[in-house]
């Protein structure tokens, strides 16, 4: 499995966008990224950090950790890393969904972001000064 397939379950999310993040292909919530190839030298090539929180990463991990698997660096990260040639298509899916909710949870303040939106945002701006 490639970013492709991750990038095209990732996109049938609500809100969510290809981005970049340190070089690397990534999803974005909103603006936040939720996934992307792992760009650290640590990690394994062609594997995917998705943000899921420290207790959905331990459980991954302990559950197939042929799959899921982290290095030091991402240690202090709520991330797990993902090899995507052992993942299964309704596991990325579902991992995917899981990390969508938990950036959902941890950035809930903040309204969708529509370039519509921005436009106004700037003419309200102008019109208060």
């Amino acid at each position: 499995m490639r970013f492709a397939a991750v990038r095209k379950l990732g996109l049938a999310l609500p809100d969510v966008e290809q981005a970049t993040m340190y070089g690397a292909p990534a999803l974005k919530l909103r603006g936040h990224m939720f996934a992307c190839m792992a760009s650290h030298k640590s990690a394994e090539p062609n594997t995917l950090v998705v943000l899921v929180g420290f207790d959905v990463r331990a459980e991954l991990i302990a559950a197939d950790p042929e799959t899921y698997y982290l290095k030091d660096h991402y240690v202090n990260h709520p991330s797990v890393l993902v090899r995507l040639s052992r993942i299964q298509p309704d596991a990325l899916r579902d991992l995917l969904l899981k990390a969508w909710r938990f950036t959902t949870s941890r950035h809930k303040s903040r309204a969708p972001r529509r370039p519509q939106d921005a436009g106004k945002r700037k003419q309200a701006l102008r019109k208060s000064t």
